[in-house]
């Protein structure tokens, strides 16, 4: 069973959009919170961050949202459902 990144960053992004629209904030709002540019937060709501999204931003980003950071990273089954890639046999 393999697993599809882009699927996993695209979902994390898409809980750092639901809760930073939660709290009201802008993608500059967070930005200018975090550090981080608002292209950075752009790219991390789209999965689109290098193919990559380091814990630290994780943090950073859960610590600016004033949210405990595992928020961003718990997934229902259906959600780790759309994950497995079916491998040839």
């Amino acid at each position: 069973m393999s697993v599809d990144k882009n699927m996993v960053l695209r979902q994390v992004g898409a809980k750092i959009a639901y809760w930073r629209t939660i709290k009201g904030l802008t993608q500059a709002d967070l930005a200018k919170i975090t550090g981080f540019s608002k292209t950075t937060i752009s790219k991390l709501e789209c999965g689109n961050y290098n193919e990559n999204i380091s814990l630290s931003h994780i943090i950073d980003i859960a610590d600016a949202l004033k949210i405990d950071f595992p928020e961003l990273l718990h997934f229902s089954v259906p959600e780790r459902d759309m994950w497995i890639v079916n491998e040839p046999e």
